[in-house]
């Protein structure tokens, strides 16, 4: 799926910024939405009580900790919101989707999902990229929902963005040298000249930020000794078309679907691990 795929050269896509016009938003504020649009993402957004995250972290601590037991490791939680009944759960949460509406309209699909967890002393970074170049989709509106299932910082490998760099459109990259340890495949060299000065990204736990599929983004290692969990919702209005049958991995979290481009997907009964070499 779309972390580690190759570039989508050999399809046609619209790949530029769309700015957002919302004049009477329901959760964010005017000035936030303007910060998205100046900026490309917003941040910091409370979503969860400690204690409502701590349940979620337990939930996802035993997830884990099976999923290992039969081989996967931290990254591997890519694409499971249609075998998991708690990550589908989440991805339907109304206080997230709320203000995932403001940015995209009443109508929400959520076609993917990752969980980013970096674990104590991990070695691996995400080198400077945009989404929108993994991902055969057009236009390029997605949304992406971070949301902290650990505190996030720049001790533990908390995110880094460009601001303003979404404004370029898609920006040329290089495949990754092995010597970057990049847990995906592509490089902006020279990143950030396409933008403001980088920032830090810091969020506790039940916190959450909003960014676009065109800013340039970031992680370093994490050699501390505290866990760096986050997770990834990518959603985007119906009126987006998957190429390659990605819609296929769409769930329609709110409003409705007339072109029937994006699947109804049902609630999974329970909390299904996928085997070794599944992909979604």
């Amino acid at each position: 799926m779309a972390e580690l795929a190759s570039a989508n050269r050999d399809v046609q896509r619209d790949m530029r910024f769309f700015p957002v016009r919302n004049d009477q938003p329901g959760r964010l504020t005017p000035a936030q939405i303007k910060h998205f649009n100046d900026k490309g993402y917003i941040t910091p957004l409370d979503v969860f009580s400690a204690s409502e995250v701590a349940e979620h972290r337990a939930w996802f601590d035993r997830i884990l900790e099976e999923a290992a037991r039969i081989g996967h490791d931290a990254y591997s939680i890519n694409g499971w919101h249609l075998r998991l009944r708690g990550l589908y759960d989440l991805v339907n949460e109304p206080r997230i989707l709320d203000y995932v509406q403001d940015l995209l309209g009443e109508n929400l699909i959520c076609w993917g999902t990752h969980y980013f967890c970096k674990m104590p002393g991990e070695t691996k970074r995400v080198s400077w990229h945009q989404d929108a170049s993994y991902w055969p989709l057009t236009p390029t509106k997605t949304v992406t929902a971070w949301l902290a299932i650990d505190d996030a910082d720049e001790e533990n490998g908390a995110m880094k963005f460009i601001p303003r760099s979404h404004r370029h459109g898609h920006i040329a990259f290089e495949a990754s040298a092995g010597d970057e340890k990049n847990v995906l495949d592509q490089t902006v060299l020279d990143a950030e000249s396409y933008g403001d000065a980088p920032v830090s990204i810091p969020l506790k736990a039940g916190q959450m930020e909003m960014h676009s599929d065109l800013l340039l983004h970031s992680s370093e290692a994490n050699p501390s000794t505290r866990r760096r969990c986050g997770l990834t919702m990518r959603l985007v209005p119906p009126q987006v078309r998957a190429l390659k049958d990605w819609n296929r991995l769409g769930i329609l979290c709110r409003g409705r679907d007339d072109s029937g481009h994006w699947p109804v997907s049902r609630r999974p009964p329970d909390d299904d691990i996928p085997p070794l070499g599944w992909a979604p």
